[in-house]
């Protein structure tokens, strides 16, 4: 039996209706033929100021960091090298924001993970070590939850990050600190006295995107202080874009030197080069030629000078390569990563990129449609 909607709804055709006594097959695609209101010029431009607010937010807090950030940073080194954990709390939102932070800090090598802090009472407190340190996210500085917690954690001598929205803001402008502050190792403030909905909606905006930026800036920070390598971010994110982007780049070569890619020295004529590149079957869009007497890579001929030089001249197909070969192109050396080949054909649009040794020899060539096929650029 149909569901009745509410007074004054609209229902929303997903499908078109079949006509009678035709059979319309397979359906068609889903497609709201019901807009919802209209967004007014007003509402756009309140979006427009809610985005300003939040990017003036986070470009105030950068201005403002100093020594209690770095502290922040030493606690939280000091930590990880101490084989202890940051644990992360906060409730609501503020708890949502610290569980980013907290993978964040995991993929960067320091190990975290959140505690509610409602539960914290109720069995959690096992979770907290003598080596770990804690971050405590409040606005206010005042949740109750929060500042409970702090305060056993205090008795038990852990080292507390705060972060709230004054911090130590309020103390140096005569105000009193939030109890969540005098319970703190070190606090920072966002330096944010109201959100940037406000005063329309109170809803955290400008808070959570603030600490959100700042716990990046923590966790990024202690990753550089502990010289933390792009290797060691691999090996903790092999997997996505962000474990394609960090694996070597010889690892995604299709066309391999001396395998599937023929070694051509540039003093052969362009059709003798053409036949040598043949022999290897499926070629890539580009010869890799290098020099007769040091093997160094020289140049490279592709598909689209190939084209150029039989339009102008077939007859230049008898000619030594060299003369119409692209003379010392660009190229990776066999230790770049793939975000490397990504970067350059991104900024040079290359579609042929060589790969040499620390000698400058050929080993491979990375063919654009091999990054297309991986996701990680567009065709």
């Amino acid at each position: 039996m149909p569901s009745k909607a509410a007074p004054g709804s609209k229902i929303v055709q997903l499908t078109e209706p079949k006509e009678a006594g035709k059979d319309t097959g397979a359906p068609k695609p889903m497609t709201p033929t019901v807009r919802g209101p209209k967004v007014s010029p007003e509402a756009l431009q309140a979006g427009k100021r809610l985005l300003r607010a939040e990017a003036t937010a986070v470009a105030r807090l950068a201005d403002s960091l100093g020594d209690p950030f770095e502290r922040a940073v030493e606690l939280i080194v000091s930590c990880a090298d101490a084989g202890g954990t940051v644990l992360i709390t906060g409730l609501g939102k503020s708890g949502l924001i610290g569980a980013k932070i907290s993978a964040t800090l995991s993929s960067l090598g320091i190990a975290s993970h959140c505690v509610h802090p409602s539960e914290a009472a109720h069995g959690d407190l096992g979770r907290f070590r003598k080596c770990d340190t804690v971050i405590c996210i409040s606005f206010s500085g005042e949740t109750d939850e929060v500042v409970n917690l702090a305060s056993i954690l205090r008795q038990d001598g852990l080292p507390i990050i705060s972060i709230t929205g004054a911090g130590g803001q309020s103390a140096r402008e005569g105000a009193k600190a939030s109890s969540l502050e005098r319970l703190s190792t070190v606090t920072l403030g966002l330096g944010l006295e109201q959100e940037a909905g406000e005063p329309d909606f109170a809803a955290p905006t400008s808070s959570t995107t603030a600490t959100l930026a700042l716990g990046d800036a923590l966790a990024v920070v202690s990753a550089k202080v502990r010289n933390f390598t792009d290797e060691d971010f691999k090996r903790r994110h092999p997997g996505g874009t962000l474990g394609d982007l960090l694996r070597p780049v010889t690892e995604v070569l299709r066309f391999v030197a001396g395998k599937n890619l023929p070694r051509v020295t540039d003093d052969r004529t362009v059709a003798s080069a053409l036949e040598e590149a043949a022999k290897a079957g499926r070629r890539p869009g580009a010869i890799v030629l290098s020099d007769p007497k040091t093997s160094r890579l020289s140049g490279i001929f592709t598909d689209a000078d190939l084209r150029r030089l039989i339009l102008r001249d077939p007859t230049e197909m008898h000619r030594p390569i060299r003369d119409v070969m692209t003379k010392d192109p660009r190229c990776l050396p066999e230790t770049a990563l793939v975000r490397d080949a990504v970067r350059m054909v991104r900024e040079f649009r290359a579609d042929e990129i060589p790969v040499v040794n620390s000698l400058g020899e050929p080993v491979g060539l990375l063919d654009v449609q091999d990054l297309v096929a991986m996701r990680l650029v567009q065709d």
